[in-house]
């Protein structure tokens, strides 16, 4: 739990996390490269909406996803990123439970 709780320490990420809870509306601005229901958000986009290098934003996402936050799938040379909202499911629980 700690490596989450660190994940979600940094401002962008625990707002990424926010964006991609609802990414139709949160990315309705950038077309999107794949299906974002199946796949996620693109890190470019990610990128782009965060103002930060994309090397940053695949720094984030892989701490991130480390934590189990977040899959990744790649779509041809770009990487998709969306919630795993089970997880993130079950880390509310086990927050819930232990403080």
């Amino acid at each position: 739990m700690v490596e989450v709780l660190k994940a979600l320490g940094n401002p962008t990420r625990l707002q990424i996390m926010e964006w991609l809870r609802s990414p139709e509306a949160s990315f309705s601005e950038y077309e999107p490269i794949a299906d974002r229901a199946e796949f996620g958000v693109c890190v470019t986009h990610l990128a782009a909406k965060s103002g930060l290098a994309q090397s940053t934003i695949s720094s984030y996402m892989g701490s991130l996803e480390r934590a189990g936050l977040v899959r990744s799938t790649r779509v041809g040379k770009y990487t998709h990123y969306r919630r795993s909202d089970a997880d993130v499911d079950g880390l509310l629980t086990r927050l819930g439970a232990s403080i």
